[in-house]
């Protein structure tokens, strides 16, 4: 049996990395179903200014969610770079808009510190943690309490 085979399911988590702008964020590998070319979306009138539009994927109209906007991050450019990173979330399929994605990596606990607190000035009700790996600090984000939030109005609550 090889090591990385002994380690126990907990014991690390892997993460899909990507950028926006200078900075790297990682989600929950599982929870990401496909990983696109960014492509014209179907704009939606009085939808939110994140949410760039609507795709249809194979049958299945997706929200497209893009993060730079979402995370109020200033300019936001469409190159070949820029991808949508289609997720299952919630039971539902939701893309977002990322500046490009670098790689898929897995932390052990050891690697992951607790987000620090900014008393109000910042909201890290989103993000888990902090991963290093070598000299890179990644922002490792609930994605799915993220897009099942109240403002992202994605997933209706089960309250009518």
């Amino acid at each position: 049996m090889q090591a990385s085979e002994g380690k126990a399911e907990g014991d690390s988590r892997e993460l899909l990395t990507f950028t926006l702008g200078s900075e790297e964020y990682g989600i929950d590998i599982l929870k990401v179903q496909e990983i696109r070319g960014y492509d014209a979306v179907t704009k939606i009138a009085n939808s939110p200014e994140f949410i760039k539009g609507v795709i249809n994927l194979r049958g299945i109209i997706v929200p497209i969610i893009d993060m730079r906007i979402k995370f109020k991050l200033g300019n936001v450019t469409y190159n070949e770079m820029t991808v949508v990173i289609i997720l299952n979330i919630a039971k539902r399929v939701v893309g977002i808009v990322v500046d490009g994605v670098s790689d898929v990596i897995a932390l052990s606990a050891e690697q992951i510190k607790a987000a620090p607190e900014f008393s109000g000035a910042m909201d890290t009700q989103y993000i888990k943690g902090l991963g290093t790996v070598d000299e890179r600090m990644i922002i490792i984000v609930d994605i799915e309490k993220l897009m099942t939030s109240r403002d992202m109005e994605l997933v209706e609550s089960a309250v009518s």
